[in-house]
């Protein structure tokens, strides 16, 4: 069985996929890029665009009662590896302890022509 979740606070799909999919304990969430949850994307600088991604990952956890402590593997798409430090600047002071698994790619280009794009999947503890 699965489960879908939506919430209000972070943007909605924009395409035919789920915010996030439960099943059997786990949460897979889709990737967030910089749009806010009312729909503005925000452009430009890669700290922004992050930091817009990482609340709205920390929205949409916290709709389902979970936080970046269930996060066990994240993945990290970037426009460029020269965004590598800032992102991984902001991402990293969410998981200040027992970071989950990870890993960061450089792809040929995002939704939206962002920079940045990051999906979770977390666990149910």
């Amino acid at each position: 069985m699965k489960r879908i979740h939506a919430t209000d606070k972070a943007p909605g799909a924009i395409g035919p996929y789920s915010q996030a999919v439960e099943a059997n304990g786990f949460v897979f969430c889709s990737g967030s890029i910089p749009l806010t949850p009312e729909g503005i994307l925000i452009e430009g600088d890669v700290r922004a665009q992050t930091e817009q991604v990482m609340r709205n990952i920390e929205g949409l956890l916290g709709s389902m009662d979970l936080g970046f402590e269930n996060v066990v593997k994240t993945t990290i798409f970037l426009s460029s590896m020269d965004h590598f430090g800032v992102v991984n600047e902001v991402y990293g002071a969410r998981f200040l302890t027992d970071p989950p698994a990870r890993s960061t790619v450089a792809v040929a280009g995002l939704p939206k022509n962002v920079d940045v794009e990051i999906e979770v999947i977390c666990v149910r503890s």
